[in-house]
């Protein structure tokens, strides 16, 4: 057996082990191995006294992984914290033309809002493209900044069982037909009645939208989540819901500042 208690009776010795073929060999191991094995283990009591890892055994040093990350943010706080300032005191309008604010508030894009929008922001099924100037809840600087600060929470209902499966087929021809598009009239022209009815109180009796609900214009070619007939039909039918976080707990009134300033530049310059 490969341990220090065996007798070590020459190279070629075995324990009489043999499966196979293959024959094992009666050889200890090196000291320097059970050495390293014995150390391993003592430092891995020594570890779990010192630090949580035993239930709630919190550690003799009072560590932990978000008490550190505090330390941590707040360093670079005390670090870098005029540096922000300065910016926040600075206009949207003004900070966007500061190229190497920018530089620092697309890094903060990169790593707090790409995930959903894209590295590009150009958006994807159900994100919005921040790269147009096609806004769900406007896009004035102040708008954009309420949006990263407190999130967004959307819902548009299922009409599938109040209006009929008739009735979601007449709404969504009217819609199709809203930008243009043929459609065919008399379901089109049964939909607009019933557009009137259900549809015109949050997205206007236009089909323009509403910054105040959240509700999209219906009248261009942008679509959060497509426009062709088949889409629409599946969102009156179905409903959708989305939702942006809340980033004021994420981060810094100041770094929401500058993320501001880039998510306006980008539709802007």
């Amino acid at each position: 057996m490969a341990n220090r208690k065996t007798q070590n009776r020459g190279p070629d010795a075995t324990t009489g082990h043999e499966y196979d073929g293959i024959v094992e060999y009666d050889n200890p191991m090196p000291l320097w191995w059970i050495q390293g094995f014995v150390a391993t283990i003592i430092f891995g009591v020594g570890y779990l006294i010192a630090y949580p890892g035993m239930g709630s055994w919190p550690g003799v040093l009072g560590w932990t992984a978000v008490n550190q990350w505090q330390a941590e943010v707040d360093e670079a706080a005390k670090r870098y914290g005029d540096v922000f300032a300065g910016y926040s005191a600075t206009p949207i309008e003004e900070l966007a033309q500061d190229p190497k604010a920018m530089r620092m508030a697309q890094r903060m894009f990169a790593n707090n809002c790409a995930l959903c929008h894209g590295a590009d922001a150009a958006g994807g099924y159900g994100f919005p493209n921040l790269t147009d100037n096609d806004w769900l809840y406007g896009g004035s600087p102040e708008q954009i900044k309420t949006t990263i600060t407190h999130g967004r929470t959307a819902a548009m209902p299922q009409w599938g069982n109040v209006v009929g499966d008739q009735g979601v087929r007449e709404i969504s021809a009217y819609v199709y037909s809203l930008n243009g598009r043929e459609a065919d009239a008399a379901l089109a022209a049964e939909g607009g009645k019933k557009f009137q009815m259900f549809c015109a109180s949050c997205h206007g009796k236009d089909g323009k939208g509403n910054y105040a609900f959240g509700a999209p214009n219906l009248t261009d070619q942008v679509w959060l989540y497509g426009g062709s007939m088949g889409q629409i039909q599946h969102t009156l039918q179905n409903g959708r819901s989305g939702r942006m976080p809340a980033h004021q707990e994420l981060l810094s009134a100041d770094k929401i500042h500058m993320l501001s300033a880039y998510v306006w530049s980008l539709s802007n310059q």
